[in-house]
């Protein structure tokens, strides 16, 4: 008698985290899996105190999920995919991706920071709270006036931080607020449009990684796979490659359905500029090589 494959799923702790792991536990128990989940704590979720730019290497939220998978504890990790390394692991490779949630991003509000009269409703000279380089960039390009403020921690956390007075406002991806359906009643909302204040490469996509030798997993996974959302954000990551960046590198890239949105931040510069390029489907990698040869003229 055949058994039900079985598959455990290495994740973070965080809510965030464990909603995308619950949502991936729940698509594989569909197709007939028993499903464990292993919570492994990560170098990001250890040290709160700094901001990412200070902290030593790449991969903060990754590289202790990744070893667990080479060590055989768990067979399947699943991460935010904007928080993946452009180059895999030796052993490991990205078996799927999911759907992509909505890659704007959401800025929050404190309501005695709304202003209608002010780009964004949020009013001038406000304190503004995040910790990622493209974020600051593209904030210093579009709204100068305003005071950047570190940001850490999970998105509750953050959210609350903002709640107890401490910013007037915040930035947010908004996929992770749509999928833990959190109330922000109390808050203003504005989402920003991915076209003009541009979202991380793969911002809105998980990632599943499992080891390269694990065949079983890989062809279970496939049945999960979105075909068209991996040549879009294949063309996003290729940018982040190619400028051999990680996720604190001021770049955004956003595929739509025939463009791509660019916004860079050169060492020259603090402020990040944008631009368009068209896109052709099955044109991907040779339209990441003529971004990023614009990029670093």
């Amino acid at each position: 008698m055949q058994t039900n494959p079985k598959i455990r799923i290495g994740t973070r702790g965080s809510d965030l985290a464990l909603w995308q792991a619950h949502f991936v536990r729940r698509q594989l128990e569909e197709i007939g899996c028993e499903v464990s989940i292993q919570i492994i704590v990560t170098q990001g979720d250890r040290i709160q105190d700094l901001s990412f730019d200070k902290l030593e290497g790449k991969g903060f939220f990754t590289k202790e999920i990744e070893q667990a998978l080479l060590n055989g504890e768990v067979d399947l990790a699943v991460h935010s995919h904007k928080d993946l390394e452009t180059t895999q692991p030796a052993g490991l490779h990205i078996a799927a991706v999911s759907y992509r949630e909505d890659a704007s991003e959401l800025l929050l509000m404190r309501k005695s920071a709304f202003d209608s009269n002010e780009p964004w409703n949020l009013k001038k000279n406000a304190i503004i709270g995040t910790s990622s380089a493209r974020r600051k960039a593209q904030i210093l390009a579009q709204r100068p006036d305003l005071e950047i403020k570190e940001l850490r921690g999970n998105v509750p956390t953050r959210i609350d931080k903002l709640r107890q007075g401490q910013y007037d406002a915040i930035l947010l991806a908004r996929a992770g607020v749509l999928r833990l359906a959190l109330d922000l009643s109390d808050l203003e909302t504005v989402v920003l449009d991915p076209t003009s204040f541009i979202p991380a490469p793969a911002q809105g996509v998980l990632g599943l990684q499992t080891r390269v030798d694990d065949h079983v997993s890989t062809e279970i996974l496939q049945k999960l796979h979105h075909e068209d959302i991996a040549k879009r954000i294949g063309l996003e990551r290729s940018v982040l490659r190619q400028m051999d960046g990680g996720c604190q590198l001021p770049l955004g890239v956003y595929c739509t359905g025939n463009q791509v949105h660019v916004s860079f931040s050169s060492s020259s510069t603090s402020a990040a500029t944008n631009s368009v390029y068209d896109y052709v489907d099955g044109n991907e990698m040779q339209l990441a090589q003529h971004i990023v040869q614009d990029l670093k003229k």
